[in-house]
C-alpha cells in the first residue's frame, strides 16, 4: 500500500531500527530522524524475521514525524519474498535494497513492488564496484544511493577496512566516491555511510560535515543520538542560504552574464547550480 507523501526536501538522517524490536521501532517513530529505515536483513536474527514482519504490517497508516522505508533482505535469498509482503499494509514510502549490484537489481525490485521508490546501498559486494554507472539507466523510481564498508570488507575478505593512520583505506574511499558520483550521475540523493561508533559525536559530526562539504545530502545513522549532528549537519547555515539567495538574485537580475561579483567575489554558472541545490534543500 503506497501512499504520497508531502512534498519534502530528501532526508537528511536515515536512522536503521531493528524491525523486531516495538521499543525501538516506538522510540523511532517518536524521534527527530527525517527517515526511519525499519529494518529486516542484518539486525534481525533469521528466527525473528517472520515476527519483524508481523510487527511492521501492524504499523498502519504514518502520523507525520519521520518518514517510513524499509530495508529488506537482498534479492535471490530465502527471506526476500516474504520481505515484501509487509509493503502491503502499511504506509511505507519506499524499500531500501542491500546488495544491489546494478540499476537491474533496483528495476527488477521496482517490478516486484509496483514501482515503490527504492533506497539502494551499492557497493556492499565485490561485483558493486563495477556497476555504479548502470543506475543511470534503469528505468526505475530510484530515489536514493548509499554506500556500506562492513559487507564490502567482508565481501573481499579483508582483515580490516581502515590503513595505518586509522582512515578508511582506499578501496573503501574509492566505493564511498564512486557512490557520490553515481548518485550525481543518476539523479538522485547521495547517502553517507553509518558512522560506526555511536558515542563518538565529535567524530560522528565532523565526518557528517565533511560529507556534505563533498556533495552528499544526508547520512545514514545506527543509534537516535547520532540523529541530531547528522540532520545539523546537513542543514544550510543562515549565511550558506543568504549567499546562495545573492547569487540566484544575481543570474536573474542579469540571466545573459557568465561571471559577475558577489559579495567581493567572482561567481559563475557552476556557483549558480550550487547555490540553487543548496537552497532546494532548505526546509
Amino acid at each position: 500500500m503506497m501512499r504520497i507523501v508531502e512534498n519534502l526536501a530528501a532526508p537528511r538522517s536515515w536512522l536503521f531500527v531493528p524491525a523486531d524490536s516495538e521499543k525501538k521501532v516506538a522510540k523511532a517513530i517518536a524521534g527527530n530522524a527525517d527517515a526511519i529505515i525499519f529494518d529486516l536483513e542484518d539486525s534481525v536474527a533469521i528466527d525473528r524475521k517472520q515476527a519483524a514482519r508481523d510487527l511492521l504490517k501492524g504499523l498502519g497508516p504514518r502520523g507525520g514525524g519521520p518518514r517510513w522505508w524499509v530495508r529488506i533482505n537482498p534479492l535471490r535469498t530465502d527471506h526476500h519474498k516474504p520481505d515484501l509482503e509487509v509493503f502491503a499494509s502499511a504506509d511505507f514510502e519506499g524499500v531500501v535494497l542491500p546488495k544491489a549490484e546494478s540499476g537491474a537489481d533496483v528495476a527488477e525490485l521496482a517490478h516486484r513492488t509496483g514501482n515503490l521508490p527504492v533506497h539502494a546501498i551499492v557497493t556492499e559486494t565485490a561485483a558493486s564496484l563495477f556497476g555504479l554507472l548502470s543506475y543511470r539507466d534503469c528505468k526505475a523510481p530510484l530515489a536514493a544511493m548509499s554506500w556500506g564498508a562492513e559487507d564490502l570488507s567482508a565481501a573481499l575478505g579483508a582483515v580490516s577496512k581502515y590503513d595505518d593512520d586509522g582512515g578508511l583505506a582506499f578501496t573503501y574511499r574509492l566505493a564511498r566516491s564512486l557512490t557520490l558520483a553515481g548518485a550525481v550521475a543518476a539523479g538522485v540523493q547521495p547517502i553517507d555511510g553509518v558512522f560506526a561508533d555511536f558515542r563518538d559525536e565529535a567524530g560522528l559530526a565532523a565526518e557528517a560535515r565533511a560529507a556534505a562539504r563533498e556533495g552528499f545530502t544526508g547520512k545514514l545513522a545506527i543509534h537516535p543520538d547520532q540523529v541530531g549532528p547528522i540532520n545539523a549537519a546537513f542543514t544550510p547555515s543562515p549565511d550558506d542560504i543568504a549567499h546562495a539567495q545573492k547569487i540566484v538574485a544575481a543570474f536573474a537580475a542579469e540571466p545573459s552574464a557568465g561571471v559577475l561579483s558577489v559579495d567581493g567575489r567572482m561567481v559563475d554558472r557552476p556557483h549558480l547550480i550550487q547555490a540553487q541545490a543548496l537552497l532546494a534543500r532548505v526546509r
